[in-house]
């Protein structure tokens, strides 16, 4: 793709013109959208297909139509102002809203090669579905990117509205009135063990080897987590070694100790076959967990974002979330 200067191709103002809100300039709005998401003007740039220094001179232009920094240089890249913040959804919408239109404009012809949609979801469904939704997608929307961003309950919500996803795979939470969800399953959990840990033909732990083991405890605050809740119901109490804030780090926090951890059934079953650690049911009556896939009202009239709901859809009912019973 050939890289052009963005500033040259949009029209002139003088900074501050009370006007320039009236000539709106969808190249300002797409940069602002890249730098925003990739949180650099090189990496924005090379999204664009476009140079570096027509990133910055469109920055500028930004800078001083909204009357504010919009992005402050940091050790990491560039980070959004509040006034970024509250810009994104509004400008995603916008942007949104011209490539409904094109569709609309050429029905038929709405390719989705070259696009990409982003899916936010935690790390266990990623483990569990994300080669499977990037071979269905190969076959049924070839040349749609995917973006796996991530995400968990308590957020999957605000990133949809902040269209900072597209579709989210989430525990729950999706309740705001502007979301559309549908539940595709329902989750249990199950254990991973070093096997080494394990005497020889060990199928099954009791309560109190449970109990008496260490634990490595996934969760976002690090303290607490839902085998504690059930565990104090009965009476009882876990010693955890160490906590992660990803399912993905157990592949190598296992191996070698005694230690084990609770997890979602779907994400130990992928571990387990890809780090070679022992799937065993859990000893305790876990509540289950529903398994909703959310998105926006209006998100499926992009051709991007309905490909990837007819293939994630029908993956996420089919999949097996529940196969181990004590």
């Amino acid at each position: 793709m050939k890289k052009t200067d963005i500033a040259s191709t949009a029209p002139r103002v003088a900074a501050g013109d009370p006007t320039d809100w009236n000539l709106p300039d969808l190249n300002l709005l797409k940069v602002f959208e890249a730098i925003y998401d990739e949180g650099g003007a090189g990496r924005a740039a090379l999204r664009l297909g476009v140079t570096q220094s027509a990133v910055s001179a469109a920055l500028a232009r930004l800078r001083a139509l909204y009357g504010d920094p919009l992005f402050t240089r940091t050790g990491r890249g560039l980070a959004p102002s509040l006034r970024a913040r509250e810009l994104r959804p509004v400008i995603g919408e916008a942007l949104d809203k011209c490539r409904q239109s094109l569709a609309l404009a050429r029905p038929g012809r709405a390719g989705v090669a070259g696009r990409s949609v982003t899916l936010g979801l935690s790390d266990d469904f990623e483990i569990a579905l994300g080669r499977d939704l990037m071979d269905r997608l190969a076959i049924e929307a070839p040349g749609l990117r995917v973006i796996f961003r991530q995400a968990h309950s308590r957020m999957a919500a605000d990133m949809l509205m902040a269209r900072e996803a597209d579709l989210v795979i989430a525990s729950g939470g999706l309740s705001a009135a502007a979301l559309q969800k549908a539940l595709v399953g329902h989750g249990g959990y199950a254990c991973l063990l070093d096997p080494a840990s394990l005497r020889r033909g060990q199928k099954a732990l009791s309560v109190e080897e449970f109990v008496r083991r260490e634990h490595v405890l996934v969760s976002s605050g690090g303290f607490i987590g839902v085998v504690d809740e059930v565990l104090h119901g009965m009476g009882l109490k876990r010693r955890v070694q160490a906590s992660t804030s990803h399912f993905s780090a157990l592949a190598f926090l296992l191996r070698g100790g005694a230690a084990l951890a609770t997890l979602p059934e779907h994400a130990a079953r992928g571990l387990a076959r890809a780090a070679g650690l022992a799937l065993l049911p859990c000893p305790v009556a876990m509540p289950g967990y529903a398994i909703e896939l959310g998105w926006r009202a209006d998100a499926l009239r992009d051709p991007a974002a309905s490909a990837l709901r007819r293939c994630l859809q029908p993956l996420l009912e089919q999949y097996l979330w529940r196969t181990l019973s004590v």
